[in-house]
């Protein structure tokens, strides 16, 4: 990984697993992980250690390691390289994550309040370190970056919106019952077609029977004792294809194709055997079931 910005006769690639940084906060924000998942956690414990800025007003982050965007140490400002800063949008980022967790926003968005200056604009980034009179810079105060930063203020107010609701203001609430609610069990459903004839589907799966063309489906679960008809359904993508449900019982599922354009029988039977719900974890299907066609 390249980071540009560093100081000259300093090093400016790095291996990825150095690199801290707390985007996979996303991952709560948007409904994907838990906030007490045990990894956002431990990950969370690295990046307090490494990127966490307590000030007088209030914690702040940088936005990962070996940043060299902000400040020089100096004082001096930033010309094609410098110091990454603490930025107080990321303040705003870890309230989100509070509010995730059921703890208070307040200490958050009362830190973004005291980042801000003159008129209330908050800035880029802060001074993260001890005064430096001669700079006019203090811990806790702005720096020389952009001020207003937009998205600050927009995460301001996000914040204050998400602490009024009880609930992270962009939570994509499918993604959320999905991914940490659960969601409704789905029915485990695995693909045949010609060039993946799987030989195995569990009891109370789905089979999706695959061709690229149109094709009529007999199928039968009792060794052709009775059979079913079943006509393919088409899509946008040139496929065509039938679902069956799996059997509870151990016989196997045959069939056989008719292809209309043609008016011809394949002449051969496929068989695809049943596995029992206790013996199932031998092999998983591949897939669960789809809200599109799997192609």
């Amino acid at each position: 990984m390249v980071l540009a910005n560093q100081p000259p006769g300093a090093p400016f690639e790095f291996s990825a697993k150095d690199i801290v940084d707390p985007g996979f906060l996303e991952l709560v924000r948007y409904g994907i992980r838990s906030a007490d998942d045990p990894i956002i956690m431990d990950s969370l414990r690295v990046v307090d250690t490494v990127l966490k800025v307590d000030t007088p007003f209030g914690p702040c982050w940088r936005r990962y390691n070996h940043d060299g965007y902000g400040q020089r140490d100096d004082g001096g400002p930033f010309k094609t390289w410098g110091t990454g800063r603490a930025w107080p949008l990321l303040t705003g980022e870890r309230g989100h994550y509070e509010l995730a967790l059921g703890r208070d926003t307040g200490p958050y968005l009362r830190a973004m309040e005291k980042f801000s200056q003159g008129i209330g604009l908050i800035p880029e980034q802060i001074w993260d370190t001890q005064d430096l009179p001669s700079k006019y810079l203090r811990f806790g105060g702005g720096t020389g970056a952009a001020v207003p930063l937009l998205w600050a203020h927009a995460e301001y107010l996000k914040l204050q919106r998400s602490a009024a609701d009880g609930k992270i203001f962009d939570l994509i609430e499918a993604a959320f019952d999905r991914y940490v609610r659960g969601g409704p069990q789905r029915r485990p459903i695995e693909v045949w077609k010609f060039n993946r004839q799987v030989p195995t589907v569990p009891a109370g799966a789905r089979l999706r029977v695959q061709a690229s063309s149109p094709f009529l489906l007999r199928w039968t679960s009792d060794e052709w004792q009775h059979a079913t008809d079943a006509p393919s359904r088409s899509t946008a993508v040139g496929i065509e294809f039938v679902d069956l449900p799996m059997p509870e019982q151990r016989a196997p599922l045959r069939f056989t194709f008719l292809w209309l354009e043609e008016n011809r029988w394949e002449g051969k039977d496929y068989t695809v055997e049943v596995q029992a719900r206790s013996d199932s974890a031998v092999r998983k299907p591949a897939y669960d079931e789809p809200a599109s066609l799997i192609a």
